[in-house]
């Protein structure tokens, strides 16, 4: 039977907000950046990494920049593969990657004319194209690496987790793709969600979190070794993206 991504977010992340009953069990269980919006009654999209079933096919990877058109060369998001150790004590494992939709994201503090700037009504940060500059103010202070500079358009780009498709109620292309489920995607303070269930009952980690920016894209079960803070052991980190080196 085909696989309808369009019963997924309807179910899951155009149902608005929960009663305020829901809403205040759900704060004791959802991450500290996502209590407060609860408790106003807000919507923030999210989104649920589980990187033991990736597989690392990079199917996310090409059908966002067919879904985005995005240019050769570029990418909105990607995966790493990272091994680590010495034979017979070695792994490989994979960990996506993308704009972490941040709740105090760095990159609208720093633009100069407000284009970047992250949506009220669900939490997403996006780019208004027609007022963005091209000016990389925004590239260089995201910690994550997740932005560019279109070549075509000069203006920034990123995930933006396929807005025009969430508009219609259809969950990002991303998710809709991958083979082996291990995205989710829907309202983390919607304590009926698929991601807020997968918050309440599994261990996540983010990204950078020494950093301050509260991301709202959660991993489970992934290896965030780095060779710049495991110097002590073999560790090489590759990925389908131009930007060979990891932000």
């Amino acid at each position: 039977m085909p696989y309808d991504d369009s019963k997924v977010l309807r179910r899951d992340v155009l149902k608005g907000t929960a009663v305020a009953a829901a809403g205040a069990v759900a704060a004791s269980t959802l991450p500290t950046n996502a209590v407060a919006a609860t408790a106003a009654n807000t919507v923030q999209y999210a989104m649920v990494i589980d990187a033991r079933k990736c597989n690392g096919c990079h199917a996310c990877s090409v059908a966002c920049k067919t879904e985005n058109n995005v240019p050769l060369g570029e990418t909105r998001t990607w995966v790493e593969v990272i091994e680590k150790g010495e034979f017979p004590n070695v792994s490989r494992n994979f960990l996506p990657r993308l704009c972490n939709h941040c709740s105090e994201p760095d990159c609208v503090k720093v633009c100069p004319t407000g284009a970047t700037y992250k949506r009220e009504e669900d939490g997403i940060v996006t780019i208004d194209k027609d007022i963005c500059i091209g000016c990389k103010y925004c590239v260089q202070a995201c910690p994550y690496g997740a932005r560019f500079i279109n070549p075509i358009s000069g203006t920034a780009e990123k995930c933006d987790f396929c807005l025009h498709r969430v508009k219609e109620g259809v969950v990002p292309s991303c998710v809709n793709t991958c083979q082996a489920r291990a995205r989710t995607f829907g309202d983390m303070n919607d304590p009926e969600s698929d991601v807020a269930k997968l918050l309440a009952t599994e261990a996540v980690t983010t990204l950078r979190t020494e950093v301050g920016t509260k991301p709202n894209v959660y991993y489970i079960g992934a290896d965030h070794t780095d060779p710049k803070t495991d110097p002590d052991q073999y560790v090489r980190i590759e990925t389908n993206r131009r930007q060979q080196e990891r932000v």
